[in-house]
């Protein structure tokens, strides 16, 4: 489950109530399209704002319309006791790892991230990715902290975001010399995606994969084949949508690409999110209709 195309999908949202028929859809329609693995609850599934119970129930709908696709659970919370919980839960709902980022409202050290990394594989019988998402959780991983997560037992993977100041081939060689052999490395930041895979990436943690599912397998495929020309242009032709990601953030556009291919319902941020002001959104419309999305 670690290679390849893992696919986040969304948890919309209608009023104050998990659209759990909607998030079905969503993780059946990228579990037939080819995903390797779906990513359930992590940034773009808004775990934050779920209560205990709602992402028990989002997991066990997720399991379930996979259909045997593995399921990675975010697990990610402030307190190491709830984070335990919660991968309890994810256990108990039948996901194949947990997917955890060091939340946070106090700053927290590298020691305090280490021990948190710690106590929850310890105590977990799930395989665990690393979240590293500094631009969410403020927390910026060293590549030496990486090195030391990465041999704790039951650390199987690595989420990286795009580097800020190298390209990726050399950020990727940097990290893979301080991590052991065994650790897989995903790339996260979908518009260096096939640039990351091309460069020795095991997988790609895939926001866009959650709702163009069929695209971004043709990334991987192409990326995972030799296939450079290919994958390039692949990830080309969805280049209006990266530009949005990279103004607006992926969230708000990925939920207005949703709304308007009538994958989901409107509204469907959890408040006090708010999706994408007019001008947004009009450029949204504009990206799918020349990345030739309506059909």
């Amino acid at each position: 489950m670690f290679n390849g195309l893992s696919a986040f999908p969304l948890t919309p949202m209608r009023g104050e109530t998990v659209d759990l028929d909607a998030v079905a859809r969503l993780v059946a329609r990228a579990a037939q399209s080819g995903a390797d693995s779906l990513g359930v609850l992590g940034s773009t599934g808004n775990y934050a704002y779920l209560s205990r119970e709602e992402r028990r129930l989002v997991l066990e709908a997720s399991v379930e319309a996979a259909g045997g696709v593995p399921v990675l659970a975010g697990v990610g919370a402030v307190r190491t006791r709830d984070v335990i919980r919660l991968a309890g839960d994810a256990h108990a709902a039948g996901a194949s790892a947990l997917l955890l980022a060091p939340v946070s409202y106090q700053r927290l050290t590298e020691a305090e991230v280490f021990g948190l990394f710690e106590d929850v594989a310890s105590e977990s019988g799930l395989p665990v990715v690393v979240y590293d998402n500094p631009a969410t959780t403020g927390f910026t991983f060293t590549d030496e902290l990486h090195a030391r997560i990465a041999r704790i037992p039951g650390i199987a993977s690595i989420k990286v975001p795009p580097p800020a100041s190298t390209d990726i081939g050399t950020r990727l060689g940097k990290l893979r010399e301080a991590l052991p052999e065994r650790t897989f490395v995903g790339i996260s930041g979908d518009w260096v995606a096939a640039e990351a895979l091309l460069a020795g990436c095991d997988l790609w943690y895939s926001v866009i994969g959650g709702i163009l599912p069929r695209q971004a397998r043709e990334i991987v495929d192409h990326a995972l084949a030799g296939r450079p020309d290919e994958a390039m242009a692949a990830s080309a032709a969805l280049e209006p949508v990266w530009s949005l990601f990279r103004t607006y953030g992926s969230l708000r556009v990925t939920v207005a690409l949703a709304e308007d291919l009538g994958l989901i319902p409107s509204s469907a941020l959890p408040l006090p999110l708010r999706g994408l002001d007019p001008e947004g959104r009009s450029r949204v419309t504009e990206a799918i209709r020349q990345c030739g999305l309506e059909s």
